[in-house]
This record gives C-alpha cells, sequence and structure tokens, in this order.
C-alpha cells in the first residue's frame, strides 16, 4: 500500500508515472532504508524539507544498485504527483541548488516538451557547483547548466531513461517557441568586431611613403621596357627565375612578420633575446673553464718545478759536503736554524 500511487494520480506518458523508473531501480528503492524511513508518508508540502536536506545528486551506486537520497525522492514525487504550481516553485527556487535539480528532473519526466524547453531553458544562466554521485559511489563536480543540458539533450541522466521531447526547431517552425537568444551573444559579437578592427587596422591608411612608391611602380608598369632590357630578357630567359625563389621566400616572411599579432611579435623577441643570452652565458661559462683549466695547469707545472729545483739543491749540497746524507741533513737543519736566529735578531749557530 505505501509504494502505490496515489488514486487521483494522471498517467503520464500513457503509464503510471511509477513506471518511468526502471523495475529493477524501483524495486531497491522500494528496499532501500531511506525510502522505508525518510519518505514514507510524505506528503507535497513535507517534500521541500526533505529536498531542502539533500546534499548530492546521482541515480545508483555500488555493486548491489543501493539508490540515492535524490533518487528516492524523484520517485516519491512521481507516486504522489504534486500540483504543477509546486514544481513551478521547485524550479525557481534559487536558494537551494538541489531543490531546484529536484524539480528540474521531474519537470523533465512528466512535462511536454513546450514546458521543458520554457521553464528548464533559463536554467542554463545558473551555473553553480553541483556534487554528484557516480556509480563507483565517488563524489564529481557539475554545473547546474551542464546538469540542465544532459536533460535536454541526453537519453538517460540519473539511471532514469528519460521520455522523448520534440526537437526545439520544430516547435519553432510551428510558432510554439520564440528563438532562443543568449546571454553571450553580445560578448561573442563584441569579441568578433574587435577581432576585425585588430585586423583592418594595419591595411587601413597607407604612409606617403608607400603612397608614392605605389605611383612610382604605376608609372614603371605604363612605360615600354627599353630595348636593352629585351635583349637581356631575350638573352637569359631564366634569369628572373633564379632570382624570384628568393624574393618570394623574403617576401611571405615580411607578410608573416606584418600579419601577426603584437602578442606573437613580443613572444617572438622574447624567445630571440632568450636564445642570445643563453648562447652569451654558455661562451662565457666555457671561456670560465678554459680559464680555470689554464691556471690549474700552470700550478702543477710551477709546483712539480720548485719539486725538481729543491731536489737538485740537495744533491748538489749533498755532492759539495762530501760527507754523506746525514752531514748534509745537519748543516741544512744548521742553516734554517741560523735563518730564523737571524730574523729574530739572535746571534746565528756555529757548524
Amino acid at each position: 500500500m505505501a509504494n502505490r500511487t496515489v488514486k487521483d494520480a494522471h498517467s503520464v506518458k500513457g503509464t503510471n508515472p511509477q513506471y518511468l523508473v526502471e523495475k529493477i531501480i524501483r524495486t531497491r528503492i522500494y528496499e532501500s532504508r531511506y525510502w522505508k524511513e525518510e519518505c514514507f508518508a510524505l506528503t507535497a508540502e513535507l517534500m521541500v524539507d526533505k529536498a531542502m536536506e539533500l546534499k548530492y545528486i546521482g541515480g545508483v551506486f555500488g555493486g548491489n544498485i543501493k539508490p540515492t537520497p535524490f533518487l528516492c525522492l524523484v520517485l516519491k514525487m512521481l507516486q504522489i504527483q504534486p500540483e504543477k504550481d509546486i514544481v513551478v516553485e521547485f524550479i525557481k527556487n534559487e536558494d537551494f541548488k538541489y531543490v531546484r535539480a529536484l524539480g528540474a528532473v521531474y519537470m523533465r519526466l512528466v512535462g511536454t516538451s513546450l514546458d521543458c524547453f520554457k521553464y528548464l531553458e533559463p536554467l542554463y544562466n545558473d551555473y553553480r557547483k553541483l556534487r554528484r554521485q557516480n556509480k563507483a559511489g565517488a563524489y564529481e563536480i557539475v554545473h547546474m547548466d551542464e546538469f540542465i543540458d544532459e536533460l535536454l539533450r541526453e537519453e538517460r541522466v540519473c539511471d532514469i531513461i528519460l521520455p522523448r521531447i520534440q526537437k526545439r526547431n520544430v516547435l519553432e517552425d510551428t510558432n510554439q517557441l520564440e528563438q532562443r537568444i543568449s546571454a553571450l551573444d553580445e560578448d561573442i559579437e563584441d569579441m568578433e568586431s574587435s577581432e576585425e578592427e585588430e585586423v583592418i587596422e594595419p591595411h587601413r591608411s597607407p604612409t606617403p611613403e608607400r603612397k608614392r612608391g605605389s605611383h612610382k611602380d604605376n608609372d614603371k608598369s605604363y612605360r615600354s621596357p627599353s630595348p636593352r632590357s629585351r635583349r637581356n630578357r631575350s638573352r637569359s630567359p631564366h634569369r628572373r627565375d633564379r632570382k624570384s625563389p628568393v624574393r618570394r621566400r623574403s617576401r611571405s616572411r615580411s607578410r608573416e612578420r606584418r600579419h601577426r599579432s603584437p602578442v606573437q611579435r613580443h613572444r617572438e623577441d622574447d624567445r630571440k633575446k632568450r636564445n642570445k643570452k643563453t648562447k652569451r652565458d654558455h661562451k662565457e661559462r666555457s671561456r670560465d673553464d678554459d680559464r680555470h683549466r689554464d691556471r690549474g695547469r700552470d700550478r702543477d707545472r710551477d709546483r712539480d718545478d720548485k719539486r725538481d729545483r729543491d731536489t737538485d739543491h740537495h744533491r748538489d749540497r749533498g755532492h759539495r759536503s762530501g760527507g754523506g746524507g746525514r752531514e748534509s741533513t745537519k748543516e741544512m737543519e744548521i742553516r734554517e736554524a741560523n735563518e730564523v736566529r737571524a730574523r729574530l735578531g739572535l746571534a746565528p749557530l756555529r757548524p
């Protein structure tokens, strides 16, 4: 008894309103805890309080097909079939976005094609975020205008197969709907007009020098070629063909440079400066590395020369003393001690 549709309910699309939800999903909703505890004996007035408590939208989730509270309330609205004025107030509610989403889904299920376009298209200007639970049980973010677009274009939303509605152009041809004007049309037109002005501005007024050059070119084109030039042309017919690719290439590059936007030119100049700076830094770094390498090489060479001089000096002193290594070492110690005593102002030691 608790799952039956009310007695005075009207059939929707030629069938019971609850049959718009598939039987498997409908059975899962009847068996869910939220339906038994929260949706029992709900009326149209109490439905508003339950809709205000919603925190996300969605259909079914999990491996055992659990319904979301949003889907349970949709089925409850199909069961009790509230009046159209209440549903319109749901859609016009701006304080609670999930109440608006609930009213939009119900209107899409039971409303006519004209009512769907009339009441849902104004919601394209609502860009608030909605939290939606997918089939895996995870949450994702969608916007209200995206959700409304899915209701008007997709075949299945929140795991409910939506009834078919007429195309908008058919309703426009029969004068049942006026042509839709988007709020972004004016901004798009302003952007296009500004882009056209930027493209036309460089070619609008040529400079006096360019004008003079154009008159000269016109005079040259009207003059007849001289006999010498005719002779040259007849002698070398491929001369101009050899030079033409270079000229064409340079002209095409200049045209590309001229037709680039200021932002592209600025980026290209920055890229060139960056490349020059990196090349300069690389050269300076390589120069510093060479300098450090040369210094280390000179330092090693000086150290080796000093070691060779010291060994030669000790060898010469040992040969000169002729008394062997022990005496030469003693003389060296005495000499070093005498040098230290001389710095301190003391008398030298005698050998």
